[in-house]
């Protein structure tokens, strides 16, 4: 599929704070797109938005707040006069054994990375069709196959996977465009901050190759912005997850043989294991929701 220049038009990037929203803003914004940034973290927002080569500006919300992401896609409309491009890209993580895992933290994880993909969605689907433009949702090599001390991980990403490919079916005839992006372990603060845990660490570097590498993030970026441009339906951030899909359907059963054969490995240190969100962008939305409560 041939690429569209993108020069002039309008993007939403939600998670734009850091990591892969961050940089992705900074390349879309090279190449002459307007970036609307959106995420918990208002201070560091301003500061991306102060580093774009374009027309630019930031917004304070939480994804799964519907009125918050409601008012924010109003204002954005107000702001740049039209919407092309949406990246749900907002997500958080948690590790660590499913018995022990704390149901605040558990629960976010599908609370931010499903429900909040589907609420950016929602909230920015009557913009997309009046431009016929393209979602982008941020998946992971966790929708494609399951793996142990990553239940609310792999639950949530398997799910906005679904949630997309359906919802792709349901708003083609309108003109819009929907994709699923594929990023295998990218060097950001979420994965910095899972391999602080020992366990989680080890247990990533003995999967097999090329799924034990830690990935660097602006050739997983510069990938997606290729998808973008093309309005692909799916955009791997790193070249061998392609080939993924077509072993996906054995990948449960083995990875319940070897997991187990893991987790006997490691049973002695599971106890004690950090429960709550991790990485930078964990700890705002923990922050978030403790200001909220007070």
């Amino acid at each position: 599929m041939s690429r569209v220049s993108l020069e002039g038009k309008v993007a939403v990037v939600t998670g734009a704070a850091r990591g892969v929203g961050e940089l992705l803003a900074r390349k879309l914004s090279a190449r002459g797109v307007k970036v609307a940034l959106v995420g918990l973290e208002p201070d560091a927002l301003k500061q991306v938005s102060g580093r774009l080569h374009s027309d630019s500006d930031h917004w304070h919300a939480d994804v799964t707040d519907h009125e918050a992401m409601a008012r924010v896609a109003s204002e954005v409309e107000e702001r740049f006069g039209r919407v092309d491009i949406v990246v749900a890209n907002a997500g958080v993580a948690t590790g660590g054994p499913f018995a022990d895992s704390d149901p605040e933290s558990w629960r976010r994880v599908i609370e931010v990375n499903l429900i909040g993909s589907a609420v950016t969605a929602r909230a920015f689907l009557p913009l997309l069709t009046r431009s016929r433009g393209y979602l982008l949702q941020i998946a992971s090599l966790a929708a494609i196959t399951p793996a142990p001390m990553m239940t609310a991980y792999c639950a949530s990403k398997s799910g906005v996977e679904a949630y997309a490919h359906s919802l792709r079916a349901e708003v083609g005839h309108r003109g819009v465009k929907v994709g699923v992006g594929y990023l295998s372990w990218t060097d950001t603060d979420m994965v910095r901050g899972a391999d602080q845990d020992d366990v989680v660490r080890e247990l990533r570097q003995r999967l097999p190759w090329p799924s034990n590498k830690t990935y660097p993030l602006g050739p997983a970026v510069d990938r997606l912005v290729e998808g973008i441009e093309r309005r692909s339906s799916h955009v791997y951030g790193q070249w061998w997850l392609r080939g993924m899909q077509g072993v996906r359907g054995y990948l449960p059963g083995i990875i319940g043989t070897v997991g187990q054969r893991e987790m006997r490995r490691f049973a002695d240190r599971l106890t004690g294991m950090r429960t709550g969100l991790v990485g930078a962008g964990g700890a705002a939305d923990e922050q978030q929701r403790t200001t909220l409560r007070e």
